[in-house]
């Protein structure tokens, strides 16, 4: 079974290394956005099983993703992968429905294991 993926970082470099990380060991179809606003565009019009999502992004940063997931009853699972490390940030993406947030450069051992914890494998 495939899974859709929508990888959000402004980092093209960031955006790579999770895609081969998801590619590599998922049967994955794997979308990208470049800012929060691309996101929600594509979240609005296509069924995005999984959102692999950085926080500190031109146009709509990542909580503005999150207020409008939530705002739009969008379906659909998300990791945080963000440098922003702080603990009240760590809090506010779990208020605004994220799984789980994981720091950059994510480690694909660690990526791996929560979406098979999730079942999303």
């Amino acid at each position: 079974m495939s899974y859709s993926v929508l990888v959000c970082d402004d980092s093209t470099v960031a955006r790579k290394q999770v895609m081969r990380c998801l590619s590599s060991n998922l049967d994955v179809e794997i979308s990208q956005a470049k800012n929060g606003q691309e996101a929600v565009e594509i979240l609005q019009n296509s069924q995005i099983d999984l959102l692999c999502l950085d926080l500190t992004m031109p146009i709509l940063d990542g909580i503005g993703v999150l207020e409008a997931i939530k705002a739009n009853k969008i379906e659909t699972y998300v990791v945080v992968i963000s440098a922003d490390i702080q603990d009240k940030m760590k809090v506010r993406v779990a208020q605004l429905g994220a799984l789980k947030f994981l720091e950059k450069p994510v480690k694909p051992e660690q990526l791996l294991s929560l979406l098979s914890e999730y079942g999303i494998r």
